[in-house]
């Protein structure tokens, strides 16, 4: 899987899909790829749009809330970051992305990788776009605690 990590092309789908869905900027005006993945101080994930989706992208505090080094994180089907009860709500919300094209105020469970449950607060999932071809679906969160 290709390095999507400091990418400036997925940068640009990331921000890019974000302000066309939401109308706000992402990230901070003159932020790039690099800032996002390594300083940003919000939770960024991506997955792509294969039946079983798998992480394509998760910047530093994205890996930090899960307790995941880049190399384990990508590739990893992204239904393993919730618990198996909890797989069915998360769906509904991917569903209801896919049909929508954003939702925002989301709330969850999460589960990390020593098994410490945690919960997000108000993210935002996105569909994500390259020139009008759905290829996955992103997330951002800035606020999380420990369940």
């Amino acid at each position: 899987m290709a390095d999507l990590s400091q990418d400036p092309d997925f940068f640009a789908v990331l921000t890019g899909s974000y302000a066309r869905r939401l109308g706000a900027p992402l990230v901070p005006e003159g932020a790039d790829a690099g800032w996002l993945y390594r300083q940003a101080p919000f939770a960024v994930l991506a997955h792509d749009g294969g039946a079983d989706p798998r992480f394509t992208y998760a910047n530093r505090t994205a890996q930090a809330c899960f307790g995941y080094t880049w190399a384990e994180l990508i590739g990893l089907p992204s239904r393993l970051s919730a618990e198996a009860p909890e797989r069915a709500e998360r769906q509904r919300l991917l569903d209801a992305v896919a049909r929508d094209g954003f939702t925002g105020g989301y709330c969850g469970l999460r589960i990390a990788k020593g098994g410490r449950r945690f919960w997000i607060e108000r993210a935002v999932v996105w569909q994500l776009d390259r020139d009008g071809v759905t290829i996955g679906q992103a997330a951002t969160f800035a606020e999380w605690r420990d369940a």
